[in-house]
């Protein structure tokens, strides 16, 4: 495990007119604030990598679909430095992902429409963010 990322259970409401989605809530112990949410679409067996975020913490859900997230530590510190962790988001199970500042990662749509919902403590700024592209970072996406 990498060690800063958090996997929080979610809850899921059922209704016959629809399911009701949990996201998060300012009294989880992985919340960290509250600055911007924004939606992303990932296309099947399309591939969106690499991005290392310097100060923004990620809150990442799926409700829609089923998307592969690939991280790898970028920080010294830690004992997971340079470890690879991979995680399969959905409705099931319906989990938030919680990644801490400077972890890098990239994400692949599994399924035929894939929506991610990213809840963030900082704005998005250009300037904070690190890239690389796909082929910089070693990892076999199964192409």
């Amino acid at each position: 495990m990498i060690e800063g990322i958090i996997e929080t259970q979610l809850k899921v409401i059922p209704s016959v007119d629809g399911n009701v989605l949990h996201g998060i809530r300012s009294t989880d112990k992985s919340f960290v604030g509250f600055e911007e949410a924004y939606f992303s679409f990932i296309n099947q067996d399309h591939i969106k990598a690499w991005k290392c975020h310097k100060k923004m913490t990620l809150n990442l859900i799926v409700p829609v679909g089923k998307v592969k997230f690939v991280f790898i530590d970028n920080r010294e510190e830690p004992s997971s430095f340079k470890k690879i962790q991979t995680f399969d988001l959905s409705q099931n199970p319906y989990t938030r992902l919680t990644v801490p500042p400077y972890i890098w990662f990239g994400f692949k749509g599994l399924a035929r429409q894939n929506l991610i919902l990213n809840i963030t403590n900082v704005i998005h700024d250009q300037k904070e963010v690190l890239r690389k592209n796909l082929n910089e970072i070693d990892f076999d996406w199964g192409l």
